[in-house]
């Protein structure tokens, strides 16, 4: 008798695991968790130090480091009430406030102009598009020096130098070309079919920007409106250039080099000046970090 073959099933193999697994597989990891407690550590211990010194004596911030509050804790606000004192010669309030009516617009003017040129670079046709939008991108790794004294040139010569307005369009015209590409590679991700759907109901470019469009663009323009405050809010430079050398119109960051240049032993007016500057910009990012997150590694809809 011969034996009957039993039949036997195939082994069914486990799906290979993808690549975001393996990478989400190794960012959970122990060790990846203390490399990030270890980099979190470091990046704010610069920052808790010049909290502790801004509320430090001036004699102790002389004598002794930061680290030393532990063992002889000695707390007084003199240091913040130095920086808004007229009769010390800082008064931050005036140059808060110019920060503040620099940023807001320069932050608005690129965002309405980027929303409305990105739009027009990923979904209407006219001619020398391609080269445009490329000599936009180019535009990316123009140095920001080489045209400070050009734009300078021309301000001079329409009178508004010593204003608010040079700071306004300098920081507009160099955010734009960044905001055009980030605009337009998100709204590239937008599906042609709901453009289509628009049209077919007669909907316009208008239409189609102000109703379709906007709504799903608000993670994108909040990403960049973030990272725009935060740049110009701590940019010098343009300042410094634009800003005529007058009080009226210089931001807090000009005082504050004006502080170490003019004070360099006021190690007291520096702390508390200093802190007193980033406590906008951090509370603005923490705020709003999650549209930053999406706006920049996410897409509106996915299709």
């Amino acid at each position: 008798m011969t034996a009957t073959p039993v039949a036997t099933t195939p082994e069914l193999k486990a799906p290979a695991p993808s690549a975001s697994a393996i990478a989400k597989k190794r960012l959970s990891s122990p060790w990846a968790s203390l490399v990030a407690i270890v980099v979190a550590v470091l990046w704010t211990l610069p920052t808790f130090g010049l909290l502790l010194s801004s509320f430090r004596p001036e004699m102790d911030i002389k004598r002794t480091g930061w680290w030393t509050f532990f063992s002889d804790p000695q707390v007084t606000l003199d240091n913040y009430r130095a920086v808004f004192d007229e009769e010390t010669g800082v008064n931050l309030a005036d140059f808060f406030v110019n920060s503040l009516t620099i940023c807001i617009p320069a932050v608005l003017i690129p965002i309405a102009l980027a929303a409305l040129g990105a739009y027009a670079f990923a979904w209407i046709n006219f001619r020398g598009k391609n080269i445009l939008f490329l000599a936009i991108f180019a535009l990316q790794i123009v140095p920001l020096q080489v045209t400070l004294i050009p734009l300078l040139t021309i301000f001079v010569k329409i009178d508004i130098s010593g204003t608010f307005w040079p700071l306004w369009l300098a920081h507009s015209t160099f955010a734009l070309p960044l905001a055009i590409y980030l605009l337009h590679n998100f709204m590239k991700e937008i599906p042609a079919g709901l453009i289509e759907a628009a049209r077919i109901d007669g909907a316009g470019h208008v239409s189609i920007f102000f109703r379709v469009m906007l709504p799903l663009l608000i993670p994108a323009l909040a990403a960049f409106g973030i990272f725009q405050f935060l740049w110009v809010w701590n940019d010098l430079l343009v300042a410094l250039v634009f800003a005529g050398g007058g009080d009226e119109v210089a931001p807090i960051t000009l005082q504050l080099a004006n502080i170490t240049g003019t004070r360099g032993t006021a190690w007291h007016l520096l702390a508390s000046g200093t802190f007193v500057s980033i406590i906008v910009p951090v509370t603005v990012f923490l705020l709003l970090q999650r549209y930053f997150v999406r706006g920049l590694l996410a897409g509106s809809v996915k299709g």
